[in-house]
């Protein structure tokens, strides 16, 4: 069965089968990775989305990857998906971060060529025989009430212009498409991206199924044009001198596809700050024309300059957006003040004093819908065939989207078809820490993945995310045949590198292995001095995962330890017909939110909010009770 929690219907009598098995909509990155996966698992699919030339627009920074989320780059990679493709087409600068830091928080990012990128994602959906990209606006959701429980479930959508298209399953992907409203300054106007509409359609019909809606905001800064910067007083920031691809699958050999350039680093001054802190009170969101709540780890500018009155400059990243245009993405100063107050301020700033702005930075503040409503497979818990990914779930940024996408895309197919879901578990992939985190939360801002939310991050590398996923993926069609035999190969040399360093004296009965144990050696210099290691063979990849996994071998088996502790927690499922009321010695808090986001396990109820050791180990009694009393095995 598919899902247990959403077991798939009996046909009604005279039921036609629709044409579609999964339907998509949203061409954004959660939109492509989910067409692209149920598509993988042989699904009949269509993406529908308001304007096919936009699929994979890069609507904010035309960057991939970061902090926690150039992992997540790379599990989407294991798992079969495209973005890392995507981005190794089309990036233009790569850079590994934090490589001065351990091994656990390294994550790779690239600058974009957002139009190439653009057109590397129209081609790969263009490019898959079992997607059908319709152009259309939604104008509503298809629903039947339920063979047997009378609940409402989704079979399609209707467009505006009255065609009506059938499917199992519907994933939504509308990003902050959703009532979305764009802010300048005094200004404002329905849409979800510049020159582009609203989902007026699609939010009344989510509210009419009942689900639970918040209001979040994101904003983009200004864009200058090139040739109006003085580059020569900005400090340039080049990428690695021997840049990584995400992609597995990438061919190395002709890898990077483009020419590498610079970036830019300049900053904001008292200058900037007196004439932001002079126009704040136009700013919407001080005015109070705005109700959303924007991220508080990507503020706009104008929050800076309000909220750390004490930093006397703020750092902004000057970025191509491309090798062919002359527009440069101005990271770091997000803002919706009025236009002329972004003109001046724009040109207090060193190097940018002659900048020409050829767009102004604006807000978008949307409807989300609270994540606590959605399964572990990213299904709405009450509306069956209904899957959501993306910002619409509460989240922020391309590489989050396209995690959810894929996975949603993937459990949509396999509920169509009446197979096993496919799901994550936190000690598994950052996929699986961001699903988990949102089903027992209710964001009350735009959620963001970071290392420090994996408690498990030093198993959860982005240097081994294939080899901790591929084959999984393989074996349910996700990834194909070919990758999982790339994985096997992979580890087998890593497993003959770790035996011969193991094999090999140094010193005092003590092994190659134990000299690479310390800090301030390298593979690479063992190598040099001792041949037999230095004949495996090994490419720069594996000489860092071989060099991780010996030096970081102890403190992985206390992390697998860990894990091997918390399994009793994670697996010990909750009933559904469990009575939270019912339940004595709970606190009022932890009752109710039980009661609300009601967790499948023990380990999902201790994350939740509010609810206390204590809490859970009662709650483990009343379970351990419940079970006892029904004679059952498994709740």
């Amino acid at each position: 069965m598919a899902d247990p929690a959403h077991p798939h219907p009996p046909p009604p009598a005279g039921w036609e089968p629709p044409p579609f098995d999964v339907l998509v909509v949203g061409g954004g990155h959660a939109g492509i990775e989910a067409a692209l996966a149920s598509e993988r698992l042989g699904a009949r699919v269509a993406l529908v989305t308001f304007d096919a030339s936009k699929i994979g627009e890069m609507s904010c920074n035309p960057a991939i990857g970061g902090l926690g989320k150039g992992q997540i780059v790379r599990e989407v990679d294991a798992l079969g998906g495209a973005m890392g493709r995507l981005a190794d087409q089309s990036g233009i600068q790569f850079r590994t971060l934090n490589t001065s830091k351990g091994a656990a928080v390294r994550a790779p990012r690239c600058q974009s060529d957002r139009h190439r990128y653009r057109e590397a994602a129209t081609r790969a959906v263009r490019e898959a025989a079992g997607v059908e990209l319709v152009e259309g606006a939604v104008a509503g959701l298809l629903t039947r009430a339920g063979p047997t429980s009378g609940r409402t479930w989704v079979r399609g959508v209707r467009l505006e212009d009255g065609r009506e298209l059938g499917a199992h399953a519907v994933v939504i992907t509308t990003g902050t498409f959703l009532r979305a409203v764009m802010h300048t300054g005094e200004t404002s106007a329905a849409g979800g991206r510049a020159g582009e509409r609203s989902s007026e359609g699609l939010a009344r019909d989510v509210s009419r199924l009942g689900l639970e809606r918040g209001r979040l905001k994101t904003g983009t800064p200004p864009r200058l044009a090139r040739d109006s910067i003085d580059y020569a007083r900005l400090v340039e920031q080049h990428g690695d001198p021997r840049p990584r691809p995400f992609s597995c699958a990438t061919d190395r050999s002709a890898f990077p596809a483009l020419p590498q350039v610079p970036c830019h680093i300049t900053w904001t001054n008292a200058r900037t700050h007196d004439v932001i802190r002079a126009n704040v009170h136009r700013a919407p969101m001080y005015a109070g024309r705005i109700q959303g709540v924007g991220p508080r780890y990507c503020p706009s500018v104008e929050d800076k300059v309000m909220r750390f009155a004490d930093r006397e400059r703020h750092q902004v990243f000057v970025e191509p957006e491309g090798l062919d245009t002359d527009v440069v993405y101005v990271n770091g100063i997000s803002t919706s003040l009025p236009a002329e107050v972004q003109e001046a301020f724009v040109h207090t700033i060193e190097g940018l004093e002659r900048a020409r702005l050829v767009r102004h930075g604006y807000a978008v503040e949307y409807d989300f819908v609270q994540p606590s409503q959605l399964a572990d497979t990213l299904a709405v818990r009450h509306v069956p065939g209904l899957f959501l990914a993306g910002q619409v779930n509460g989240t922020s940024g391309y590489e989050e989207a396209a995690g959810q996408g894929l996975l949603a895309g993937a459990n949509a197919a396999l509920w169509a078809a009446d197979r096993a879901p496919f799901v994550l578990a936190r000690h598994e992939a950052y996929v699986g820490v961001m699903v988990d985190d949102l089903i027992v939360t209710s964001p009350t801002e735009p959620y963001r993945m970071f290392t420090s939310r994996a408690e498990y991050r030093l198993l959860l590398r982005s240097d081994n995310a294939d080899r901790r996923l591929t084959r999984r993926a393989a074996e349910r069609g996700l990834a194909t045949p070919e990758a999982g035999l790339r994985v096997e190969r992979s580890e087998r040399a890593i497993a003959r590198a770790c035996e011969l360093l193991a094999s090999l004296p140094h010193d005092a009965g003590r092994s190659l292995a134990d000299l690479l144990r310390r800090p301030q050696v390298s593979l690479a210099e063992i190598e040099a001095r001792h041949p037999p290691v230095a004949q495996l063979g090994l490419d720069d990849e594996l000489r860092e995962a071989v060099e991780t996994e010996v030096k970081y071998a102890g403190y992985v088996e206390r992390q697998e330890l860990a894990v091997a502790r918390m399994a009793r927690q994670e697996s010990t499922a909750i009933p559904r017909e469990l009575d939270y009321g019912a339940l004595a010695g709970l606190a009022s808090e932890a009752r109710e939110k039980l009661a609300r986001l009601r967790p499948r396990t023990l380990g999902a109820a201790g994350r939740i909010e509010g609810v206390r050791p204590p809490d859970v180990a009662l709650l483990a009694v009343h379970v351990e009770r419940w079970r006892r009393e029904r004679g059952a095995g498994t709740p």
